[in-house]
Protein backbone atom coordinates (compact mmCIF):
# COMPACT_ATOMS: atom_id res chain seq x y z
CA UNK A 1 0.00 0.00 0.00
CA UNK A 2 2.78 2.47 1.22
CA UNK A 3 4.71 1.77 -2.03
CA UNK A 4 1.17 2.58 -4.24
CA UNK A 5 0.12 5.56 -2.58
CA UNK A 6 3.78 7.21 -2.08
CA UNK A 7 4.36 8.26 -5.78
CA UNK A 8 1.02 9.17 -5.98
CA UNK A 9 1.60 11.61 -3.17
CA UNK A 10 4.40 13.23 -4.22
CA UNK A 11 2.93 13.89 -7.51
CA UNK A 12 -0.49 14.96 -6.80
CA UNK A 13 1.03 17.95 -4.91
CA UNK A 14 -0.31 20.38 -7.44
CA UNK A 15 -3.55 18.57 -7.21
CA UNK A 16 -3.37 18.87 -3.48
CA UNK A 17 -3.19 21.77 -3.34
CA UNK A 18 -7.17 22.29 -5.02
CA UNK A 19 -8.51 20.61 -2.21
CA UNK A 20 -11.31 23.15 -0.70
CA UNK A 21 -13.90 22.62 1.20
CA UNK A 22 -17.39 22.48 -0.29
CA UNK A 23 -20.89 20.37 -1.41
CA UNK A 24 -19.04 17.98 -4.14
CA UNK A 25 -16.07 16.22 -4.08
CA UNK A 26 -12.49 17.62 -5.01
CA UNK A 27 -9.98 15.15 -6.02
CA UNK A 28 -7.97 14.45 -3.74
CA UNK A 29 -5.46 11.57 -3.04
CA UNK A 30 -6.75 8.68 -1.07
CA UNK A 31 -5.67 4.73 -0.10
CA UNK A 32 -7.98 2.54 -2.63
CA UNK A 33 -9.55 0.66 0.50
CA UNK A 34 -10.99 3.45 1.90
CA UNK A 35 -13.38 3.99 -1.57
CA UNK A 36 -13.70 0.33 -1.62
CA UNK A 37 -10.89 -0.50 -4.16
CA UNK A 38 -8.29 -3.15 -4.05
CA UNK A 39 -4.42 -1.91 -4.05
CA UNK A 40 -3.58 -5.88 -5.55
CA UNK A 41 -5.90 -5.19 -8.42
CA UNK A 42 -4.74 -1.53 -9.37
CA UNK A 43 -1.13 -3.53 -9.32
CA UNK A 44 -2.78 -5.10 -12.27
CA UNK A 45 -2.96 -2.42 -13.93
CA UNK A 46 0.82 -1.22 -13.02
CA UNK A 47 1.85 -4.44 -14.80
CA UNK A 48 -0.64 -3.94 -17.66
CA UNK A 49 0.66 -0.76 -18.54
CA UNK A 50 4.67 -1.38 -17.96
CA UNK A 51 3.66 -4.70 -20.43
CA UNK A 52 2.80 -2.45 -22.86
CA UNK A 53 5.60 0.05 -22.64
CA UNK A 54 8.35 -2.63 -21.89
CA UNK A 55 7.29 -4.51 -25.36
CA UNK A 56 7.81 -1.22 -27.74
CA UNK A 57 3.93 -1.34 -27.94
CA UNK A 58 3.47 2.02 -26.67
CA UNK A 59 6.26 4.42 -26.03
CA UNK A 60 4.24 5.19 -22.81
CA UNK A 61 1.14 5.41 -21.18
CA UNK A 62 -0.51 7.30 -18.23
CA UNK A 63 -3.21 6.19 -16.42
CA UNK A 64 -5.60 7.73 -14.08
CA UNK A 65 -8.80 6.25 -11.55
CA UNK A 66 -10.87 8.23 -9.21
CA UNK A 67 -13.79 7.39 -7.28
CA UNK A 68 -15.70 9.39 -5.48
CA UNK A 69 -13.54 12.40 -5.70
CA UNK A 70 -10.54 10.20 -4.31
CA UNK A 71 -7.39 9.92 -6.67
CA UNK A 72 -6.48 6.17 -6.17
CA UNK A 73 -4.22 5.47 -9.16
CA UNK A 74 -2.41 7.76 -11.15
CA UNK A 75 0.89 6.13 -12.64
CA UNK A 76 3.10 6.62 -15.65
CA UNK A 77 5.08 4.17 -17.85
CA UNK A 78 7.19 3.87 -20.73
CA UNK A 79 9.24 6.91 -22.47
CA UNK A 80 8.25 10.06 -23.87
CA UNK A 81 11.19 10.11 -26.14
CA UNK A 82 12.09 7.03 -27.17
CA UNK A 83 15.87 7.88 -29.07
CA UNK A 84 16.44 10.42 -26.01
CA UNK A 85 15.15 7.35 -23.19
CA UNK A 86 13.15 10.41 -21.30
CA UNK A 87 10.94 8.81 -19.14
CA UNK A 88 7.14 9.84 -19.49
CA UNK A 89 5.80 11.73 -17.00
CA UNK A 90 1.93 11.55 -15.31
CA UNK A 91 2.53 15.73 -15.88
CA UNK A 92 3.17 15.13 -19.89
CA UNK A 93 1.27 17.60 -21.80
CA UNK A 94 -0.37 15.23 -24.59
CA UNK A 95 -2.41 16.07 -27.69
CA UNK A 96 -6.50 15.02 -26.92
CA UNK A 97 -7.83 15.80 -30.33
CA UNK A 98 -11.26 14.75 -30.36
CA UNK A 99 -11.83 14.85 -26.17
CA UNK A 100 -11.60 18.70 -27.13
CA UNK A 101 -15.38 18.27 -28.20
CA UNK A 102 -16.69 17.27 -24.72
CA UNK A 103 -15.22 20.73 -23.38
CA UNK A 104 -16.80 22.27 -26.30
CA UNK A 105 -19.95 20.69 -25.64
CA UNK A 106 -20.07 21.90 -21.50
CA UNK A 107 -18.98 26.02 -23.14
CA UNK A 108 -22.32 25.38 -25.29
CA UNK A 109 -24.03 24.22 -22.58
CA UNK A 110 -22.92 26.93 -20.57
CA UNK A 111 -24.41 29.75 -22.78
CA UNK A 112 -27.73 27.10 -22.96
CA UNK A 113 -28.14 27.53 -19.35
CA UNK A 114 -28.21 31.03 -20.01
CA UNK A 115 -30.98 30.93 -22.19
CA UNK A 116 -29.15 32.33 -25.43
CA UNK A 117 -30.02 29.19 -27.41
CA UNK A 118 -32.57 26.13 -27.32
CA UNK A 119 -31.42 22.61 -28.58
CA UNK A 120 -34.06 22.11 -31.76
CA UNK A 121 -33.20 25.73 -32.65
CA UNK A 122 -32.18 25.86 -36.72
CA UNK A 123 -28.51 26.31 -36.70
CA UNK A 124 -29.05 29.42 -39.57
CA UNK A 125 -30.79 31.16 -36.98
CA UNK A 126 -27.23 32.01 -35.69
CA UNK A 127 -25.06 31.18 -38.38
CA UNK A 128 -26.92 32.02 -41.52
CA UNK A 129 -24.32 30.24 -43.87
CA UNK A 130 -26.25 27.24 -43.05
CA UNK A 131 -29.67 28.30 -43.92
CA UNK A 132 -31.24 25.88 -47.17
CA UNK A 133 -29.13 23.15 -46.55
CA UNK A 134 -28.75 20.63 -49.70
CA UNK A 135 -28.05 17.21 -49.11
CA UNK A 136 -25.76 15.30 -51.60
CA UNK A 137 -27.53 13.31 -54.10
CA UNK A 138 -24.88 11.80 -56.60
CA UNK A 139 -20.83 11.75 -56.41
CA UNK A 140 -18.35 11.38 -59.04
CA UNK A 141 -15.11 9.68 -57.32
CA UNK A 142 -13.38 10.56 -60.90
CA UNK A 143 -13.39 14.68 -60.55
CA UNK A 144 -15.04 14.74 -57.45
CA UNK A 145 -18.30 16.05 -58.78
CA UNK A 146 -22.04 16.41 -57.20
CA UNK A 147 -25.43 16.76 -57.15
CA UNK A 148 -27.49 17.98 -54.34
CA UNK A 149 -31.09 17.99 -53.40
CA UNK A 150 -33.03 20.06 -50.82
CA UNK A 151 -32.77 18.78 -47.30
CA UNK A 152 -36.05 18.37 -45.98
CA UNK A 153 -35.60 19.84 -42.68
CA UNK A 154 -32.31 22.30 -41.68
CA UNK A 155 -29.99 21.65 -38.97
CA UNK A 156 -30.71 22.13 -35.35
CA UNK A 157 -28.30 23.11 -32.64
CA UNK A 158 -28.99 19.63 -30.81
CA UNK A 159 -28.10 17.73 -34.20
CA UNK A 160 -24.38 19.24 -33.98
CA UNK A 161 -23.99 17.85 -30.72
CA UNK A 162 -25.26 14.25 -31.44
CA UNK A 163 -23.63 14.09 -34.58
CA UNK A 164 -26.48 13.34 -36.82
CA UNK A 165 -26.20 16.57 -38.92
CA UNK A 166 -25.20 15.43 -41.66
CA UNK A 167 -21.75 16.95 -41.81
CA UNK A 168 -19.15 15.01 -42.23
CA UNK A 169 -15.19 14.87 -41.67
CA UNK A 170 -12.04 15.99 -43.96
CA UNK A 171 -9.06 13.82 -43.87
CA UNK A 172 -10.81 10.90 -42.06
CA UNK A 173 -14.07 11.15 -43.09
CA UNK A 174 -15.85 9.34 -45.87
CA UNK A 175 -14.85 9.65 -49.90
CA UNK A 176 -16.95 11.90 -50.55
CA UNK A 177 -16.46 13.93 -47.56
CA UNK A 178 -12.70 13.82 -47.83
CA UNK A 179 -12.94 15.06 -51.84
CA UNK A 180 -15.66 18.00 -51.17
CA UNK A 181 -13.57 19.65 -48.11
CA UNK A 182 -10.37 19.44 -49.67
CA UNK A 183 -11.71 21.27 -52.16
CA UNK A 184 -13.83 23.56 -50.64
CA UNK A 185 -9.97 23.66 -48.27
CA UNK A 186 -12.11 22.74 -45.30
CA UNK A 187 -9.83 22.27 -42.32
CA UNK A 188 -9.52 19.19 -40.13
CA UNK A 189 -9.19 21.30 -36.96
CA UNK A 190 -6.36 18.79 -35.82
CA UNK A 191 -2.87 19.99 -37.06
CA UNK A 192 -3.94 22.54 -38.91
CA UNK A 193 -3.30 26.00 -36.90
CA UNK A 194 -3.55 28.65 -39.94
CA UNK A 195 -6.99 30.42 -41.28
CA UNK A 196 -10.19 30.90 -38.70
CA UNK A 197 -13.19 29.54 -37.38
CA UNK A 198 -15.20 32.12 -38.61
CA UNK A 199 -13.80 31.65 -42.40
CA UNK A 200 -13.74 28.23 -42.23
CA UNK A 201 -17.28 27.59 -41.00
CA UNK A 202 -19.09 30.13 -42.81
CA UNK A 203 -16.83 27.90 -46.30
CA UNK A 204 -18.80 24.45 -44.89
CA UNK A 205 -22.54 25.85 -44.70
CA UNK A 206 -23.26 25.94 -48.45
CA UNK A 207 -21.29 22.68 -49.06
CA UNK A 208 -23.55 19.43 -48.92
CA UNK A 209 -24.79 17.42 -46.39
CA UNK A 210 -24.08 13.63 -46.48
CA UNK A 211 -27.70 12.94 -45.33
CA UNK A 212 -30.52 14.50 -44.00
CA UNK A 213 -30.46 16.42 -40.84
CA UNK A 214 -31.15 13.91 -37.91
CA UNK A 215 -31.19 10.57 -39.92
CA UNK A 216 -28.16 8.98 -39.11
CA UNK A 217 -24.74 9.55 -36.71
CA UNK A 218 -22.21 10.75 -38.88
CA UNK A 219 -18.83 11.81 -37.06
CA UNK A 220 -17.39 14.97 -38.35
CA UNK A 221 -16.94 18.61 -37.77
CA UNK A 222 -20.37 19.09 -36.31
CA UNK A 223 -18.50 20.60 -33.17
CA UNK A 224 -16.31 22.52 -34.53
CA UNK A 225 -19.04 24.64 -35.93
CA UNK A 226 -20.72 24.92 -32.37
CA UNK A 227 -16.99 26.25 -31.33
CA UNK A 228 -18.44 28.79 -34.21
CA UNK A 229 -21.81 28.95 -32.38
CA UNK A 230 -19.73 29.80 -29.36
CA UNK A 231 -17.85 32.37 -30.46
CA UNK A 232 -21.30 34.17 -32.15
CA UNK A 233 -23.24 33.94 -29.60
CA UNK A 234 -20.23 35.47 -26.86
CA UNK A 235 -18.43 37.52 -28.82
CA UNK A 236 -15.29 36.39 -27.92
CA UNK A 237 -12.70 34.05 -29.94
CA UNK A 238 -13.50 30.12 -28.48
CA UNK A 239 -9.66 29.81 -26.99
CA UNK A 240 -10.76 33.10 -24.78
CA UNK A 241 -14.12 31.78 -23.72
CA UNK A 242 -12.96 28.67 -23.01
CA UNK A 243 -10.06 29.67 -21.01
CA UNK A 244 -12.20 32.60 -19.03
CA UNK A 245 -15.43 30.20 -18.13
CA UNK A 246 -13.46 26.80 -18.12
CA UNK A 247 -10.06 26.32 -17.80
CA UNK A 248 -9.20 29.27 -15.17
CA UNK A 249 -12.25 28.58 -13.20
CA UNK A 250 -11.97 25.02 -12.88
CA UNK A 251 -7.99 25.59 -12.58
CA UNK A 252 -6.90 23.75 -15.84
CA UNK A 253 -3.42 25.30 -15.98
CA UNK A 254 -1.48 23.00 -18.58
CA UNK A 255 -4.91 22.99 -20.92
CA UNK A 256 -4.84 24.92 -24.19
CA UNK A 257 -5.19 25.15 -28.26
CA UNK A 258 -1.54 26.70 -28.89
CA UNK A 259 0.80 25.89 -26.10
CA UNK A 260 3.17 28.91 -24.28
CA UNK A 261 6.77 28.48 -24.46
CA UNK A 262 7.07 27.71 -21.20
CA UNK A 263 5.04 24.61 -21.30
CA UNK A 264 6.09 23.28 -24.84
CA UNK A 265 8.95 21.38 -23.09
CA UNK A 266 6.34 19.39 -21.21
CA UNK A 267 4.64 18.02 -24.40
CA UNK A 268 5.07 14.62 -24.84
CA UNK A 269 6.24 12.58 -28.32
CA UNK A 270 4.17 11.92 -30.78
CA UNK A 271 4.66 8.40 -32.05
CA UNK A 272 3.28 5.75 -35.22
CA UNK A 273 3.98 2.58 -36.81
CA UNK A 274 6.09 1.34 -39.52
CA UNK A 275 4.62 -1.27 -41.92
CA UNK A 276 6.56 -3.83 -39.48
CA UNK A 277 4.47 -2.55 -36.53
CA UNK A 278 7.13 -0.95 -35.18
CA UNK A 279 6.87 2.25 -33.03
CA UNK A 280 9.01 4.96 -34.43
CA UNK A 281 8.57 8.69 -33.74
CA UNK A 282 5.91 10.92 -36.10
CA UNK A 283 7.04 13.50 -37.40
CA UNK A 284 4.72 14.46 -39.92
CA UNK A 285 1.56 12.27 -41.74
CA UNK A 286 0.38 14.56 -44.87
CA UNK A 287 -0.31 18.22 -43.75
CA UNK A 288 -0.60 17.15 -39.92
CA UNK A 289 2.83 18.41 -37.99
CA UNK A 290 3.41 16.41 -34.57
CA UNK A 291 4.41 20.04 -33.60
CA UNK A 292 1.61 21.82 -34.20
CA UNK A 293 0.65 22.23 -30.30
CA UNK A 294 3.56 24.44 -30.57
CA UNK A 295 2.33 26.43 -33.41
CA UNK A 296 1.65 30.07 -33.10
CA UNK A 297 -2.00 29.12 -34.07
CA UNK A 298 -5.36 30.61 -35.03
CA UNK A 299 -7.93 28.36 -36.08
CA UNK A 300 -9.57 26.86 -32.59
CA UNK A 301 -10.93 23.70 -33.39
CA UNK A 302 -13.77 22.68 -31.25
CA UNK A 303 -13.61 19.21 -31.95
CA UNK A 304 -10.10 18.53 -31.56
CA UNK A 305 -7.58 21.29 -31.09
CA UNK A 306 -7.04 20.81 -27.36
CA UNK A 307 -3.84 19.96 -25.87
CA UNK A 308 -4.29 18.80 -22.28
CA UNK A 309 -2.97 17.00 -19.38
CA UNK A 310 -4.66 14.06 -17.60
CA UNK A 311 -4.49 15.86 -14.15
CA UNK A 312 -6.43 18.84 -15.97
CA UNK A 313 -9.16 16.62 -17.72
CA UNK A 314 -9.84 14.65 -14.54
CA UNK A 315 -10.69 17.91 -13.06
CA UNK A 316 -13.14 18.54 -15.87
CA UNK A 317 -14.74 14.71 -15.45
CA UNK A 318 -14.85 15.43 -11.74
CA UNK A 319 -16.93 18.37 -12.08
CA UNK A 320 -19.37 16.75 -14.69
CA UNK A 321 -19.98 13.91 -12.00
CA UNK A 322 -20.52 16.32 -9.09
CA UNK A 323 -23.57 17.58 -11.37
CA UNK A 324 -21.54 20.34 -12.84
CA UNK A 325 -20.08 22.06 -9.38
CA UNK A 326 -16.34 22.19 -8.82
CA UNK A 327 -14.56 23.42 -5.45
CA UNK A 328 -17.89 24.95 -4.65
CA UNK A 329 -18.37 26.75 -7.66
CA UNK A 330 -21.43 25.94 -10.06
CA UNK A 331 -20.70 25.70 -13.50
CA UNK A 332 -23.93 23.80 -15.14
CA UNK A 333 -26.98 23.15 -13.56
CA UNK A 334 -27.67 19.83 -12.17
CA UNK A 335 -30.34 19.06 -14.71
CA UNK A 336 -28.37 20.33 -17.80
CA UNK A 337 -25.34 18.02 -16.68
CA UNK A 338 -28.34 15.16 -16.63
CA UNK A 339 -29.59 16.28 -20.61
CA UNK A 340 -26.17 16.00 -21.71
CA UNK A 341 -25.33 12.59 -20.36
CA UNK A 342 -28.55 10.58 -21.68
CA UNK A 343 -29.56 9.73 -25.28
CA UNK A 344 -30.06 12.81 -27.18
CA UNK A 345 -30.31 11.28 -30.62
CA UNK A 346 -34.10 9.08 -30.46
CA UNK A 347 -33.73 5.90 -32.44
CA UNK A 348 -30.22 6.60 -34.24
CA UNK A 349 -27.88 4.26 -33.05
CA UNK A 350 -24.06 5.02 -32.51
CA UNK A 351 -22.91 1.36 -32.57
CA UNK A 352 -24.27 -0.74 -29.84
CA UNK A 353 -24.00 3.19 -27.63
CA UNK A 354 -26.64 6.65 -27.91
CA UNK A 355 -25.43 10.09 -27.95
CA UNK A 356 -25.74 12.45 -25.36
CA UNK A 357 -24.77 16.35 -25.26
CA UNK A 358 -21.32 15.35 -26.61
CA UNK A 359 -20.56 11.95 -25.09
CA UNK A 360 -21.20 8.62 -25.96
CA UNK A 361 -23.64 7.14 -23.72
CA UNK A 362 -23.41 3.43 -22.74
CA UNK A 363 -26.00 1.09 -23.45
CA UNK A 364 -27.26 -1.94 -22.13
CA UNK A 365 -25.86 -3.43 -25.26
CA UNK A 366 -22.70 -1.64 -24.97
CA UNK A 367 -22.18 -2.35 -21.35
CA UNK A 368 -21.66 -5.81 -22.51
CA UNK A 369 -19.48 -5.36 -24.71
CA UNK A 370 -17.31 -3.06 -22.64
CA UNK A 371 -18.21 -3.93 -19.15
CA UNK A 372 -18.62 -0.34 -18.24
CA UNK A 373 -22.13 0.37 -16.48
CA UNK A 374 -24.46 0.92 -18.70
CA UNK A 375 -25.55 4.91 -18.13
CA UNK A 376 -21.38 5.85 -17.99
CA UNK A 377 -20.39 8.16 -20.81
CA UNK A 378 -17.50 8.34 -22.83
CA UNK A 379 -15.22 9.20 -25.60
CA UNK A 380 -11.71 9.59 -26.73
CA UNK A 381 -9.15 10.94 -29.08
CA UNK A 382 -7.51 10.01 -32.38
CA UNK A 383 -3.91 9.73 -30.45
CA UNK A 384 -4.58 7.41 -28.20
CA UNK A 385 -6.27 8.81 -24.95
CA UNK A 386 -9.71 7.75 -23.57
CA UNK A 387 -11.74 8.71 -20.77
CA UNK A 388 -14.89 7.49 -18.95
CA UNK A 389 -17.24 9.00 -16.16
CA UNK A 390 -19.67 6.24 -14.20
CA UNK A 391 -22.06 7.85 -12.26
CA UNK A 392 -22.98 4.53 -10.57
CA UNK A 393 -19.47 3.74 -9.26
CA UNK A 394 -18.51 7.36 -8.73
CA UNK A 395 -15.63 6.36 -11.16
CA UNK A 396 -13.31 9.20 -13.69
CA UNK A 397 -10.87 7.18 -15.19
CA UNK A 398 -8.38 7.88 -18.27
CA UNK A 399 -6.00 6.57 -19.95
CA UNK A 400 -3.66 8.58 -21.87
CA UNK A 401 -0.68 7.23 -25.12
CA UNK A 402 0.39 9.05 -27.93
CA UNK A 403 0.68 6.95 -31.21
CA UNK A 404 -1.22 7.08 -34.47
CA UNK A 405 -2.05 4.78 -36.18
CA UNK A 406 -1.80 2.57 -33.44
CA UNK A 407 -2.94 -1.62 -33.17
CA UNK A 408 -2.97 -1.25 -29.46
CA UNK A 409 -5.90 0.73 -29.69
CA UNK A 410 -7.81 -2.41 -29.97
CA UNK A 411 -6.85 -3.98 -26.73
CA UNK A 412 -5.29 -1.87 -24.26
CA UNK A 413 -8.42 0.56 -23.36
CA UNK A 414 -10.15 -2.75 -23.10
CA UNK A 415 -8.03 -4.24 -21.02
CA UNK A 416 -7.31 -1.07 -18.61
CA UNK A 417 -11.09 -1.00 -18.30
CA UNK A 418 -11.46 -4.36 -17.55
CA UNK A 419 -9.27 -4.06 -14.45
CA UNK A 420 -10.77 -1.22 -13.49
CA UNK A 421 -14.11 -2.77 -12.50
CA UNK A 422 -12.40 -6.10 -11.50
CA UNK A 423 -10.74 -4.08 -8.51
CA UNK A 424 -13.72 -2.46 -7.19
CA UNK A 425 -14.48 -4.67 -3.99
CA UNK A 426 -17.52 -2.99 -2.71
CA UNK A 427 -20.20 -1.82 -5.41
CA UNK A 428 -22.09 1.23 -4.92
CA UNK A 429 -25.72 0.50 -4.73
CA UNK A 430 -28.29 1.66 -7.19
CA UNK A 431 -29.60 5.47 -6.62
Amino acid sequence: MKKLLLPLLLALGSLGALAQPGRTPVLQVASPAAVGMSAAGLQRIDQLLREYTAAGREPGAIGFIARDGKIIYRQAFGLNDVAARTPLSSEAIVRIASQTKAITSVGAMLLFDQGRFKLDDPLSKYLPAFAHPRVLATFNEKDSTYTTVPARSEITIRQLFTHTSGIGYPVIGSKEARAIYARAHIPSGVGTPGGTLAAAIDALGPLPLLHEPGEKFTYGLSVDVLGRLIEVLSGQPLDQYLRARIFEPLGMRDTYFYLPAVLQPRLVGLYTEDAAKNTVPLVALGALRADYPKATGTYFSGGGGLSSTIDDYAIFLQMLLNGGEYRGRRFLKPETVALMTQNQMGAVRQGDNKFGLGFSIVTAAGAAQSGLTEGSYEWGGIFGTTYWVDPKEKIVALLYTQKWPNTTAADLPAKFKRLVYEAILKRHAPQ
